[in-house]
């Protein structure tokens, strides 16, 4: 998006809105932890404290939990300038009366579902996931509906953000994001905030 599209889009809309997407266990909450490092205001709350499956907190805001319901928007218009996680079930409920920076998690599909699996039994649901197979289909439809909703519309500007890459090279990755949001953010913090000892869950051919 160019500087001139940018301008209008801030006149007519607000500042952008940092929205954090993806698959539940893709590194939602890694990058949350990042922006809150680099110094991006966060809208959160302590609903969900931390635990095991997530030591440095969830990141949540309830009212996102609300997104699909009949009046469940009016927290948006205090989101502008600040960063929020919308899981990508829920991404696809966002008016397009605002603007977002959209910084859309990916992780491979098996790594998410282990780490699903684990949480599930750590919350006393010993099977975790049953099907895999059918789950990865799902999962794939489902990310493939989501990104094409994204790029379809206007009032949203994506990034895509590989879990691993952040685990990798920290540093790269912050300064990405922090470009991406057109945002003067503390990348070295940022990048310190990455706990590569959470990759517990990794994928190996």
């Amino acid at each position: 998006m160019g500087l001139l599209n940018r301008l209008s889009r801030r006149l007519r809309y607000g500042r952008p809105i940092a929205i954090v997407s993806g698959l539940p266990r893709s590194g939602t909450s890694m990058a949350m932890k990042m922006l809150q490092a680099g110094g991006l205001p966060l809208l959160t709350d302590d609903a969900r404290p931390s635990d095991a499956g997530n030591p440095g907190g969830y990141f949540e805001f309830e009212p996102v939990k609300q997104l699909d319901k009949t009046g469940g928007r009016a927290w948006l218009r205090h989101a502008r300038g600040k960063g929020v996680k919308v899981i990508s079930w829920l991404v696809t409920w966002l008016p397009e009366s605002y603007d977002y920076r959209v910084i859309f998690m990916q992780r491979d599909l098996d790594e998410v579902m282990a780490s699903q699996s684990a949480l599930l039994l750590q919350r006393g649901e010993p099977k975790g996931i049953e099907d895999p197979d059918t789950m990865r289909q799902i999962y794939g439809r489902h990310l493939d509906q989501v990104r094409r909703f994204l790029e379809e519309r206007n009032c949203f500007t994506t990034l895509t953000v590989n879990y691993a890459e952040v685990i990798e090279q920290p540093s790269v990755e912050a300064k990405r994001i922090a470009k991406f949001l057109h945002r003067r953010l503390d990348v070295e913090r940022m990048a310190a905030a990455v706990d590569p000892q959470l990759y517990r869950h990794r994928w190996s051919t």
